[in-house]
Protein backbone atom coordinates (compact mmCIF):
# COMPACT_ATOMS: atom_id res chain seq x y z
CA UNK A 1 0.00 0.00 0.00
CA UNK A 2 2.81 2.37 0.88
CA UNK A 3 4.45 1.67 -2.47
CA UNK A 4 1.15 2.52 -4.20
CA UNK A 5 1.03 5.95 -2.52
CA UNK A 6 4.70 6.56 -3.32
CA UNK A 7 3.81 6.19 -6.99
CA UNK A 8 0.41 7.88 -6.82
CA UNK A 9 1.39 11.13 -5.10
CA UNK A 10 4.04 12.17 -7.68
CA UNK A 11 1.65 11.17 -10.46
CA UNK A 12 -1.11 13.36 -9.02
CA UNK A 13 1.25 16.31 -8.53
CA UNK A 14 2.55 15.92 -12.09
CA UNK A 15 -1.00 15.81 -13.44
CA UNK A 16 -1.93 18.96 -11.51
CA UNK A 17 1.17 20.73 -12.85
CA UNK A 18 0.40 19.70 -16.44
CA UNK A 19 -3.26 20.74 -16.16
CA UNK A 20 -2.36 24.08 -14.58
CA UNK A 21 0.29 24.78 -17.23
CA UNK A 22 -2.13 23.85 -20.01
CA UNK A 23 -4.79 26.21 -18.67
CA UNK A 24 -2.24 29.03 -18.33
CA UNK A 25 -0.93 28.36 -21.83
CA UNK A 26 -4.45 28.46 -23.30
CA UNK A 27 -5.27 31.68 -21.43
CA UNK A 28 -2.07 33.39 -22.61
CA UNK A 29 -2.70 32.21 -26.16
CA UNK A 30 -6.17 33.76 -26.21
CA UNK A 31 -4.73 37.06 -24.94
CA UNK A 32 -1.89 36.96 -27.48
CA UNK A 33 -4.27 36.46 -30.40
CA UNK A 34 -5.67 39.95 -29.79
CA UNK A 35 -2.24 41.49 -30.46
CA UNK A 36 -2.64 40.58 -34.12
CA UNK A 37 0.87 39.34 -34.94
CA UNK A 38 2.14 35.83 -35.77
CA UNK A 39 2.27 33.45 -32.79
CA UNK A 40 4.45 30.51 -31.84
CA UNK A 41 3.67 28.30 -28.83
CA UNK A 42 6.12 26.46 -26.56
CA UNK A 43 5.16 24.26 -23.57
CA UNK A 44 7.75 25.49 -21.04
CA UNK A 45 8.84 29.05 -20.39
CA UNK A 46 12.48 29.21 -21.45
CA UNK A 47 13.38 31.28 -18.36
CA UNK A 48 11.99 28.74 -15.89
CA UNK A 49 14.94 28.27 -13.47
CA UNK A 50 14.56 24.49 -13.30
CA UNK A 51 14.24 24.20 -17.07
CA UNK A 52 17.31 26.41 -17.54
CA UNK A 53 19.43 23.83 -15.73
CA UNK A 54 18.56 21.08 -18.25
CA UNK A 55 17.24 22.81 -21.41
CA UNK A 56 20.19 22.23 -23.71
CA UNK A 57 20.72 18.63 -22.59
CA UNK A 58 17.06 17.70 -23.07
CA UNK A 59 16.76 19.40 -26.46
CA UNK A 60 19.96 17.74 -27.67
CA UNK A 61 18.18 14.38 -27.52
CA UNK A 62 14.75 15.63 -28.64
CA UNK A 63 16.29 17.02 -31.85
CA UNK A 64 17.43 13.51 -32.75
CA UNK A 65 13.81 12.39 -33.13
CA UNK A 66 12.56 11.98 -36.72
CA UNK A 67 10.62 14.59 -38.66
CA UNK A 68 8.36 17.05 -36.90
CA UNK A 69 9.07 15.45 -33.50
CA UNK A 70 12.64 16.73 -33.63
CA UNK A 71 12.09 19.95 -35.58
CA UNK A 72 9.34 22.16 -34.18
CA UNK A 73 8.74 25.28 -32.08
CA UNK A 74 9.81 23.44 -28.93
CA UNK A 75 13.25 22.56 -30.28
CA UNK A 76 13.66 25.89 -32.07
CA UNK A 77 12.59 28.37 -29.37
CA UNK A 78 12.52 26.57 -26.02
CA UNK A 79 16.03 27.34 -24.74
CA UNK A 80 18.08 30.31 -23.63
CA UNK A 81 19.53 32.52 -26.33
CA UNK A 82 17.74 30.76 -29.17
CA UNK A 83 17.76 34.14 -30.94
CA UNK A 84 21.51 33.91 -31.47
CA UNK A 85 21.10 30.74 -33.52
CA UNK A 86 17.99 31.85 -35.40
CA UNK A 87 19.36 35.32 -36.24
CA UNK A 88 17.10 36.99 -38.82
CA UNK A 89 15.25 33.82 -39.84
CA UNK A 90 12.21 34.23 -37.56
CA UNK A 91 11.58 37.82 -38.67
CA UNK A 92 11.99 36.86 -42.33
CA UNK A 93 9.21 34.34 -41.76
CA UNK A 94 6.92 36.44 -39.54
CA UNK A 95 7.73 40.12 -40.08
CA UNK A 96 9.02 42.87 -37.76
CA UNK A 97 6.98 41.64 -34.79
CA UNK A 98 5.80 38.27 -33.51
CA UNK A 99 4.85 36.59 -30.24
CA UNK A 100 5.95 33.45 -28.42
CA UNK A 101 3.39 32.15 -25.93
CA UNK A 102 4.39 30.08 -22.88
CA UNK A 103 2.45 29.00 -19.77
CA UNK A 104 4.20 31.73 -17.77
CA UNK A 105 3.95 34.76 -20.05
CA UNK A 106 3.68 36.30 -23.50
CA UNK A 107 6.93 37.25 -25.26
CA UNK A 108 6.82 40.01 -27.87
CA UNK A 109 9.81 40.14 -30.25
CA UNK A 110 10.55 43.29 -32.25
CA UNK A 111 13.14 44.08 -34.95
CA UNK A 112 11.96 47.44 -36.33
CA UNK A 113 14.65 50.06 -35.42
CA UNK A 114 12.24 53.02 -35.15
CA UNK A 115 9.88 51.06 -32.91
CA UNK A 116 12.82 49.79 -30.85
CA UNK A 117 14.04 53.32 -30.14
CA UNK A 118 10.49 54.39 -29.28
CA UNK A 119 10.35 51.60 -26.69
CA UNK A 120 13.73 52.51 -25.22
CA UNK A 121 12.66 56.13 -24.83
CA UNK A 122 9.40 55.17 -23.09
CA UNK A 123 11.02 53.94 -19.89
CA UNK A 124 7.84 54.02 -17.80
CA UNK A 125 5.78 52.17 -20.43
CA UNK A 126 8.46 49.51 -20.86
CA UNK A 127 10.25 49.08 -17.52
CA UNK A 128 12.78 46.39 -16.76
CA UNK A 129 11.25 43.10 -15.64
CA UNK A 130 12.82 42.61 -12.22
CA UNK A 131 11.63 39.00 -12.20
CA UNK A 132 14.10 38.33 -15.00
CA UNK A 133 17.04 39.90 -13.20
CA UNK A 134 16.44 38.31 -9.79
CA UNK A 135 19.21 35.88 -10.66
CA UNK A 136 21.65 38.72 -9.83
CA UNK A 137 20.23 39.20 -6.32
CA UNK A 138 22.80 36.74 -5.00
CA UNK A 139 24.17 39.09 -2.33
CA UNK A 140 21.58 41.87 -2.34
CA UNK A 141 19.51 44.13 -4.56
CA UNK A 142 21.43 46.15 -7.14
CA UNK A 143 21.13 48.43 -10.14
CA UNK A 144 20.09 45.54 -12.40
CA UNK A 145 17.29 44.34 -10.12
CA UNK A 146 15.50 47.47 -8.86
CA UNK A 147 12.99 49.86 -10.39
CA UNK A 148 11.54 53.32 -9.79
CA UNK A 149 13.21 55.64 -7.28
CA UNK A 150 15.58 52.90 -6.12
CA UNK A 151 16.92 52.58 -9.65
CA UNK A 152 17.35 56.36 -10.00
CA UNK A 153 19.26 56.51 -6.71
CA UNK A 154 21.54 53.60 -7.53
CA UNK A 155 22.15 54.76 -11.11
CA UNK A 156 23.21 58.21 -9.89
CA UNK A 157 25.58 56.72 -7.30
CA UNK A 158 27.21 54.25 -9.68
CA UNK A 159 27.52 56.76 -12.53
CA UNK A 160 29.68 59.07 -10.39
CA UNK A 161 32.71 56.79 -10.69
CA UNK A 162 32.59 56.44 -14.49
CA UNK A 163 34.52 59.56 -15.46
CA UNK A 164 37.66 60.52 -17.36
CA UNK A 165 39.82 60.27 -14.24
CA UNK A 166 38.68 56.68 -13.81
CA UNK A 167 39.12 55.91 -17.51
CA UNK A 168 42.78 56.95 -17.26
CA UNK A 169 43.20 54.34 -14.52
CA UNK A 170 41.49 51.76 -16.74
CA UNK A 171 43.82 52.61 -19.63
CA UNK A 172 46.98 52.42 -17.53
CA UNK A 173 45.99 49.23 -15.73
CA UNK A 174 44.92 47.54 -18.98
CA UNK A 175 48.28 48.31 -20.59
CA UNK A 176 50.24 46.96 -17.62
CA UNK A 177 48.21 43.77 -17.27
CA UNK A 178 47.98 43.04 -20.99
CA UNK A 179 51.77 43.39 -21.34
CA UNK A 180 52.23 40.83 -18.59
CA UNK A 181 49.62 38.58 -20.21
CA UNK A 182 51.33 38.86 -23.59
CA UNK A 183 54.67 38.03 -21.99
CA UNK A 184 53.11 34.90 -20.49
CA UNK A 185 51.41 33.89 -23.75
CA UNK A 186 54.56 34.43 -25.82
CA UNK A 187 56.45 31.96 -23.62
CA UNK A 188 53.94 29.17 -24.28
CA UNK A 189 54.32 26.80 -27.25
CA UNK A 190 50.53 26.93 -27.46
CA UNK A 191 47.92 28.75 -25.38
CA UNK A 192 44.82 26.81 -24.34
CA UNK A 193 43.83 29.14 -21.51
CA UNK A 194 42.98 32.32 -23.43
CA UNK A 195 39.50 32.60 -21.91
CA UNK A 196 40.72 32.12 -18.32
CA UNK A 197 43.61 34.55 -18.79
CA UNK A 198 41.38 37.20 -20.33
CA UNK A 199 38.98 36.82 -17.41
CA UNK A 200 41.90 37.38 -15.05
CA UNK A 201 42.96 40.51 -16.92
CA UNK A 202 39.45 41.94 -16.97
CA UNK A 203 38.88 41.13 -13.30
CA UNK A 204 42.13 42.81 -12.27
CA UNK A 205 41.34 45.93 -14.31
CA UNK A 206 38.01 46.16 -12.54
CA UNK A 207 39.64 45.54 -9.15
CA UNK A 208 42.02 48.45 -9.68
CA UNK A 209 39.71 50.98 -11.33
CA UNK A 210 36.54 50.02 -9.50
CA UNK A 211 37.73 48.89 -6.09
CA UNK A 212 41.22 50.35 -5.67
CA UNK A 213 42.98 46.97 -5.39
CA UNK A 214 45.91 46.17 -7.66
CA UNK A 215 46.91 42.62 -8.56
CA UNK A 216 49.71 41.33 -10.75
CA UNK A 217 48.71 39.21 -13.72
CA UNK A 218 49.18 35.49 -13.21
CA UNK A 219 48.83 33.10 -16.14
CA UNK A 220 46.40 30.25 -15.63
CA UNK A 221 49.15 27.63 -15.45
CA UNK A 222 51.35 29.80 -13.20
CA UNK A 223 48.71 30.87 -10.72
CA UNK A 224 49.20 30.18 -7.04
CA UNK A 225 45.97 28.96 -5.47
CA UNK A 226 47.07 30.54 -2.20
CA UNK A 227 47.20 34.08 -3.59
CA UNK A 228 44.48 36.58 -2.74
CA UNK A 229 43.83 37.24 -6.42
CA UNK A 230 43.39 33.54 -7.16
CA UNK A 231 41.00 33.06 -4.25
CA UNK A 232 38.95 36.09 -5.31
CA UNK A 233 38.93 35.00 -8.96
CA UNK A 234 38.03 31.40 -8.16
CA UNK A 235 35.19 32.33 -5.82
CA UNK A 236 33.67 34.82 -8.24
CA UNK A 237 33.93 32.47 -11.20
CA UNK A 238 32.29 29.60 -9.35
CA UNK A 239 29.41 31.87 -8.34
CA UNK A 240 28.95 33.21 -11.88
CA UNK A 241 29.02 29.71 -13.36
CA UNK A 242 26.34 28.54 -10.91
CA UNK A 243 24.10 31.60 -10.66
CA UNK A 244 21.00 29.70 -11.77
CA UNK A 245 21.51 27.04 -9.11
CA UNK A 246 22.17 29.70 -6.46
CA UNK A 247 18.97 31.50 -7.47
CA UNK A 248 16.98 28.26 -7.12
CA UNK A 249 18.43 27.36 -3.71
CA UNK A 250 19.41 30.75 -2.28
CA UNK A 251 22.72 31.68 -0.58
CA UNK A 252 21.12 31.46 2.86
CA UNK A 253 20.06 27.85 2.22
CA UNK A 254 23.59 26.97 1.11
CA UNK A 255 25.05 28.57 4.24
CA UNK A 256 22.65 26.70 6.53
CA UNK A 257 23.08 23.39 4.71
CA UNK A 258 26.89 23.59 4.53
CA UNK A 259 27.60 21.84 7.89
CA UNK A 260 25.63 18.81 6.69
CA UNK A 261 27.20 18.54 3.23
CA UNK A 262 30.27 16.36 2.52
CA UNK A 263 33.18 18.54 1.46
CA UNK A 264 33.49 16.80 -1.92
CA UNK A 265 29.94 17.64 -2.97
CA UNK A 266 29.42 20.41 -5.53
CA UNK A 267 26.93 22.17 -3.24
CA UNK A 268 29.47 22.20 -0.41
CA UNK A 269 32.11 23.76 -2.65
CA UNK A 270 29.58 26.28 -3.93
CA UNK A 271 28.61 27.22 -0.37
CA UNK A 272 32.29 27.70 0.50
CA UNK A 273 32.85 29.96 -2.52
CA UNK A 274 29.78 32.06 -1.67
CA UNK A 275 31.02 32.47 1.90
CA UNK A 276 34.54 33.34 0.72
CA UNK A 277 33.29 35.97 -1.71
CA UNK A 278 31.01 37.47 0.95
CA UNK A 279 34.03 37.74 3.28
CA UNK A 280 36.01 39.41 0.51
CA UNK A 281 33.29 42.01 -0.07
CA UNK A 282 32.89 42.61 3.67
CA UNK A 283 36.64 43.20 4.01
CA UNK A 284 36.55 45.71 1.13
CA UNK A 285 33.53 47.44 2.61
CA UNK A 286 35.08 47.78 6.07
CA UNK A 287 38.43 48.88 4.63
CA UNK A 288 36.76 51.59 2.57
CA UNK A 289 34.86 52.85 5.61
CA UNK A 290 38.17 53.16 7.47
CA UNK A 291 39.68 55.05 4.52
CA UNK A 292 36.80 57.48 4.51
CA UNK A 293 37.45 58.29 8.16
CA UNK A 294 41.21 58.76 7.76
CA UNK A 295 41.10 60.56 4.39
CA UNK A 296 38.13 62.79 5.12
CA UNK A 297 38.50 66.06 3.30
CA UNK A 298 41.70 65.04 1.45
CA UNK A 299 40.01 64.69 -1.93
CA UNK A 300 40.72 60.99 -2.30
CA UNK A 301 40.07 59.59 -5.77
CA UNK A 302 36.60 58.26 -6.39
CA UNK A 303 36.23 54.56 -7.15
CA UNK A 304 33.11 52.48 -7.41
CA UNK A 305 33.50 51.13 -3.90
CA UNK A 306 34.06 54.60 -2.43
CA UNK A 307 30.87 55.83 -4.11
CA UNK A 308 28.91 52.85 -2.79
CA UNK A 309 30.23 53.16 0.76
CA UNK A 310 29.66 56.91 0.82
CA UNK A 311 26.06 56.29 -0.19
CA UNK A 312 25.63 53.62 2.48
CA UNK A 313 26.97 56.01 5.11
CA UNK A 314 24.44 58.62 3.99
CA UNK A 315 21.69 56.04 4.45
CA UNK A 316 22.98 55.18 7.92
CA UNK A 317 23.05 58.87 8.93
CA UNK A 318 19.66 59.88 7.59
CA UNK A 319 17.62 56.69 7.38
CA UNK A 320 15.68 58.54 4.73
CA UNK A 321 16.14 56.16 1.84
CA UNK A 322 18.53 58.48 -0.02
CA UNK A 323 21.50 56.13 0.07
CA UNK A 324 22.22 52.42 0.03
CA UNK A 325 21.77 49.77 2.67
CA UNK A 326 24.76 47.55 3.42
CA UNK A 327 23.17 44.64 1.55
CA UNK A 328 22.66 46.91 -1.49
CA UNK A 329 26.36 47.78 -1.36
CA UNK A 330 27.19 44.07 -1.52
CA UNK A 331 24.59 43.54 -4.24
CA UNK A 332 26.11 46.27 -6.40
CA UNK A 333 29.65 45.08 -5.74
CA UNK A 334 28.66 41.67 -7.06
CA UNK A 335 26.73 43.16 -9.98
CA UNK A 336 29.74 45.22 -11.04
CA UNK A 337 32.03 42.20 -10.76
CA UNK A 338 29.58 40.34 -12.97
CA UNK A 339 28.71 43.09 -15.45
CA UNK A 340 32.09 44.81 -15.40
CA UNK A 341 34.35 41.83 -15.87
CA UNK A 342 32.60 38.77 -17.28
CA UNK A 343 30.93 40.65 -20.14
CA UNK A 344 34.20 42.24 -21.25
CA UNK A 345 36.14 39.00 -20.78
CA UNK A 346 33.77 37.06 -23.06
CA UNK A 347 33.95 39.85 -25.66
CA UNK A 348 37.76 39.63 -25.50
CA UNK A 349 37.65 35.87 -26.07
CA UNK A 350 35.38 36.11 -29.12
CA UNK A 351 37.53 38.92 -30.54
CA UNK A 352 40.86 37.11 -30.06
CA UNK A 353 39.55 34.00 -31.83
CA UNK A 354 38.02 36.03 -34.66
CA UNK A 355 41.38 37.77 -35.09
CA UNK A 356 43.24 34.45 -35.05
CA UNK A 357 41.04 33.36 -37.96
CA UNK A 358 41.51 36.66 -39.82
CA UNK A 359 45.23 37.55 -40.11
CA UNK A 360 44.44 40.37 -42.56
CA UNK A 361 42.51 42.16 -39.79
CA UNK A 362 45.53 41.80 -37.50
CA UNK A 363 47.63 43.56 -40.15
CA UNK A 364 44.95 46.25 -40.43
CA UNK A 365 45.10 46.82 -36.66
CA UNK A 366 48.90 46.91 -36.62
CA UNK A 367 48.88 49.56 -39.35
CA UNK A 368 46.74 51.85 -37.19
CA UNK A 369 48.71 51.13 -34.02
CA UNK A 370 52.03 52.05 -35.63
CA UNK A 371 50.51 55.20 -37.12
CA UNK A 372 49.18 56.35 -33.74
CA UNK A 373 51.76 54.99 -31.28
CA UNK A 374 54.87 55.06 -33.47
CA UNK A 375 57.92 53.33 -32.05
CA UNK A 376 57.16 54.40 -28.49
CA UNK A 377 57.19 51.25 -26.38
CA UNK A 378 56.08 52.60 -23.03
CA UNK A 379 54.35 55.95 -22.73
CA UNK A 380 51.00 55.52 -24.49
CA UNK A 381 48.85 58.41 -23.29
CA UNK A 382 45.13 57.85 -22.84
CA UNK A 383 44.07 61.33 -23.96
CA UNK A 384 46.10 61.33 -27.18
CA UNK A 385 45.91 57.63 -28.08
CA UNK A 386 42.48 56.21 -27.22
CA UNK A 387 40.38 58.64 -29.32
CA UNK A 388 42.44 57.83 -32.43
CA UNK A 389 42.39 54.03 -32.22
CA UNK A 390 39.15 53.62 -34.12
CA UNK A 391 40.08 50.31 -35.72
CA UNK A 392 40.69 48.71 -32.33
CA UNK A 393 37.27 49.91 -31.21
CA UNK A 394 35.74 48.66 -34.46
CA UNK A 395 36.90 45.14 -33.58
CA UNK A 396 34.90 45.36 -30.35
CA UNK A 397 31.82 46.77 -32.06
CA UNK A 398 31.86 44.13 -34.78
CA UNK A 399 32.30 41.33 -32.26
CA UNK A 400 29.35 42.56 -30.21
CA UNK A 401 27.27 43.00 -33.34
CA UNK A 402 27.47 39.27 -34.07
CA UNK A 403 27.78 38.00 -30.49
CA UNK A 404 25.97 40.31 -28.08
CA UNK A 405 27.00 39.05 -24.65
CA UNK A 406 24.00 40.32 -22.65
CA UNK A 407 20.45 39.84 -23.92
CA UNK A 408 18.06 42.71 -23.23
CA UNK A 409 14.54 42.18 -21.90
CA UNK A 410 11.83 44.53 -20.67
CA UNK A 411 8.09 44.29 -20.21
CA UNK A 412 4.82 46.19 -20.35
CA UNK A 413 3.65 47.68 -17.05
CA UNK A 414 0.17 47.39 -15.54
CA UNK A 415 -1.67 49.06 -18.44
CA UNK A 416 -2.16 48.29 -22.12
CA UNK A 417 0.45 50.04 -24.27
CA UNK A 418 0.18 50.97 -27.95
CA UNK A 419 3.22 50.83 -30.20
CA UNK A 420 3.70 51.98 -33.79
CA UNK A 421 5.51 49.31 -35.83
CA UNK A 422 5.88 50.50 -39.40
CA UNK A 423 2.38 51.46 -40.55
CA UNK A 424 0.64 49.36 -37.90
CA UNK A 425 -0.42 50.23 -34.38
CA UNK A 426 -0.01 47.27 -32.05
CA UNK A 427 -1.59 47.17 -28.59
CA UNK A 428 0.31 45.10 -26.04
CA UNK A 429 -1.48 43.71 -22.97
CA UNK A 430 -0.12 44.25 -19.44
CA UNK A 431 2.84 42.15 -18.31
CA UNK A 432 3.86 41.24 -21.86
CA UNK A 433 7.61 40.65 -22.10
CA UNK A 434 9.22 42.86 -24.74
CA UNK A 435 12.42 41.57 -26.36
CA UNK A 436 14.48 43.66 -28.80
CA UNK A 437 15.53 41.18 -31.49
CA UNK A 438 19.17 42.25 -31.37
CA UNK A 439 20.46 39.13 -33.14
CA UNK A 440 18.10 39.86 -36.05
CA UNK A 441 18.41 43.63 -36.43
CA UNK A 442 22.20 43.49 -36.01
CA UNK A 443 22.51 41.00 -38.90
CA UNK A 444 19.85 42.43 -41.20
CA UNK A 445 21.29 43.06 -44.70
CA UNK A 446 19.07 46.16 -44.97
CA UNK A 447 21.32 47.89 -42.44
CA UNK A 448 24.59 45.94 -42.61
CA UNK A 449 24.91 44.89 -46.25
CA UNK A 450 24.88 41.50 -47.98
CA UNK A 451 27.76 40.21 -45.83
CA UNK A 452 25.93 40.97 -42.56
CA UNK A 453 26.78 37.54 -41.11
CA UNK A 454 30.50 37.99 -41.81
CA UNK A 455 32.84 39.35 -39.13
CA UNK A 456 34.33 42.43 -40.84
CA UNK A 457 35.41 45.26 -38.48
CA UNK A 458 36.26 47.60 -41.36
CA UNK A 459 32.52 48.09 -41.96
CA UNK A 460 32.55 50.44 -38.95
CA UNK A 461 35.20 52.79 -40.41
CA UNK A 462 34.45 55.67 -42.78
CA UNK A 463 36.47 55.39 -45.97
CA UNK A 464 39.02 57.92 -47.14
CA UNK A 465 41.08 58.94 -44.12
CA UNK A 466 44.55 57.82 -43.06
CA UNK A 467 45.05 55.37 -40.15
CA UNK A 468 44.85 57.31 -36.91
CA UNK A 469 42.63 59.97 -38.48
CA UNK A 470 39.63 57.79 -39.29
CA UNK A 471 36.13 58.08 -37.85
CA UNK A 472 33.43 55.54 -37.11
CA UNK A 473 30.40 55.41 -39.37
CA UNK A 474 27.13 56.87 -38.11
CA UNK A 475 24.66 53.99 -37.85
CA UNK A 476 20.88 54.18 -37.72
CA UNK A 477 19.67 54.25 -34.12
CA UNK A 478 18.17 50.93 -33.10
CA UNK A 479 20.27 48.78 -35.44
CA UNK A 480 23.03 48.11 -32.87
CA UNK A 481 22.19 47.34 -29.23
CA UNK A 482 25.53 46.20 -27.85
CA UNK A 483 25.17 48.32 -24.68
CA UNK A 484 21.38 48.75 -24.81
CA UNK A 485 19.88 52.18 -25.52
CA UNK A 486 18.05 55.01 -23.81
CA UNK A 487 18.20 55.96 -20.12
CA UNK A 488 19.09 52.40 -19.15
CA UNK A 489 22.12 51.98 -21.36
CA UNK A 490 25.20 50.47 -19.75
CA UNK A 491 26.90 53.02 -17.43
CA UNK A 492 30.22 51.24 -17.93
CA UNK A 493 30.17 51.44 -21.73
CA UNK A 494 33.26 53.64 -22.11
CA UNK A 495 35.01 51.80 -19.26
CA UNK A 496 34.79 48.59 -21.30
CA UNK A 497 35.81 50.33 -24.53
CA UNK A 498 38.93 51.83 -22.98
CA UNK A 499 39.92 48.47 -21.50
CA UNK A 500 39.36 46.71 -24.82
CA UNK A 501 41.26 49.22 -26.95
CA UNK A 502 44.26 49.34 -24.59
CA UNK A 503 44.49 45.55 -24.59
CA UNK A 504 44.20 45.30 -28.39
CA UNK A 505 46.94 47.92 -28.73
CA UNK A 506 49.30 45.89 -26.56
CA UNK A 507 48.58 42.57 -28.21
CA UNK A 508 48.56 43.48 -31.90
CA UNK A 509 51.00 46.31 -32.49
CA UNK A 510 54.02 44.01 -32.70
CA UNK A 511 52.53 40.53 -32.40
CA UNK A 512 50.37 38.10 -34.33
CA UNK A 513 48.16 35.27 -33.11
CA UNK A 514 47.67 32.05 -35.07
CA UNK A 515 45.59 28.92 -34.51
CA UNK A 516 47.76 25.90 -33.79
CA UNK A 517 47.20 23.00 -36.22
CA UNK A 518 45.56 20.14 -34.32
CA UNK A 519 46.47 17.35 -36.73
CA UNK A 520 49.29 16.63 -39.14
CA UNK A 521 48.97 18.35 -42.46
CA UNK A 522 46.38 20.93 -41.38
CA UNK A 523 47.06 24.17 -43.26
CA UNK A 524 46.68 27.64 -41.75
CA UNK A 525 43.58 28.22 -43.88
CA UNK A 526 42.02 25.00 -42.59
CA UNK A 527 42.92 25.92 -39.01
CA UNK A 528 41.35 29.36 -39.44
CA UNK A 529 38.13 27.81 -40.77
CA UNK A 530 38.10 25.40 -37.82
CA UNK A 531 38.29 28.36 -35.41
CA UNK A 532 35.38 30.11 -37.14
CA UNK A 533 33.35 26.89 -36.98
CA UNK A 534 34.11 26.61 -33.26
CA UNK A 535 32.88 30.16 -32.66
CA UNK A 536 29.67 29.54 -34.57
CA UNK A 537 28.77 26.08 -33.27
CA UNK A 538 30.24 26.00 -29.77
CA UNK A 539 28.99 29.29 -28.34
CA UNK A 540 26.07 29.38 -25.92
CA UNK A 541 24.88 31.15 -22.78
CA UNK A 542 25.63 29.83 -19.35
CA UNK A 543 24.78 33.04 -17.59
CA UNK A 544 26.11 35.15 -20.48
CA UNK A 545 26.81 34.26 -24.09
CA UNK A 546 30.31 32.81 -24.36
CA UNK A 547 32.55 30.38 -26.17
CA UNK A 548 32.06 27.11 -24.33
CA UNK A 549 35.31 25.34 -25.22
CA UNK A 550 37.88 27.77 -26.65
CA UNK A 551 40.61 25.44 -25.37
CA UNK A 552 39.75 23.14 -28.28
CA UNK A 553 41.45 25.68 -30.56
CA UNK A 554 44.88 26.39 -29.03
CA UNK A 555 46.63 29.57 -30.16
CA UNK A 556 50.25 30.64 -30.56
CA UNK A 557 51.66 34.17 -30.39
CA UNK A 558 54.58 35.26 -32.60
CA UNK A 559 56.36 38.58 -32.90
CA UNK A 560 55.97 40.37 -36.23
Amino acid sequence: MAFFWILLVPAILTAILVINSSISLARNYMIARKIGVPIRVIPIDHTNPLWMTVDRKVLYYVRKLPGFLGDNSFTRYNFRCWEMYDRLRQHQEMGDAFVIVTPARIWFYLSNPEALMDCFRRRTDFPRCVEMTEILNVFGKNLSTVEGQQWKTQRKIISTCFNEQNHKVVWKESLLLSRDMLSYWSRQPSVMTSAQDLRTLSLHVLSAAGFGRHYQFEGHTERSNASAAASYNSSLQTILDNCVLIMVLGPSFLAKARPWLPGTWKLAKLADKCAAFQRYMTEQYEEEKRKMLTQKGTGAAKTLISSLVSASQAEARTGGGIGLSESEVYGNMFMMNFAGHDTTAHTFTFAIYFLAANPQVQDWLSEELHAVLGDNQADWKYASSFPRLKRCLAVMLETLRLYTIVAISKWVGDEHVSLQVGRRTIVLPPKTMWIPSYAAVQTDPKYWGPDALTWRPSRWIQAGAKPGEEELIVIERGTFLGWSEGARDCPGKKFSQVEFVATMATLFRDWRVHPVPVHDGESQEEAQKRVLDLIEHDSAPLLLLQMLHPERAPLVWRRR
